[in-house]
């Protein structure tokens, strides 16, 4: 008897931490979001997308999370309003700006 509880003991605390890991795609990507807007990215200069593995090769996107037991990635595309000026890509000197 005394056994049998000391076994449900330590598989509860083996089980904890991956518990604990299985947090939500949500939340995952609301982090990486607040993330990316604190480094001084217009909120509609990107998008986030939660896509499948098998789906995570997407031109144009690159892969910033991982989620649901890495079962799922998350992708970051920048969007037309994004990253470069209105004027045509051009800097405020005339020279082209230069692709980050």
């Amino acid at each position: 008897m005394k056994r049998s509880i000391w076994l449900g003991v330590c598989l509860l605390i083996a089980t904890t931490p991956v518990l604990a890991a299985q947090t939500s795609c949500d939340t995952v990507k609301a982090d990486i979001q607040q993330k990316i807007i604190k480094n001084g990215v217009p909120e509609t200069g990107f998008t986030l997308t939660i896509v499948p593995n098998d789906q995570a090769s997407q031109p144009d996107a690159q892969v910033v999370g991982h989620c649901a037991n890495d079962t799922q990635k998350i992708l970051y595309t920048r969007t037309s309003s994004g990253n470069y000026p209105a004027s045509g890509g051009n800097t405020q000197d005339g020279t082209p700006a230069e692709p980050q």
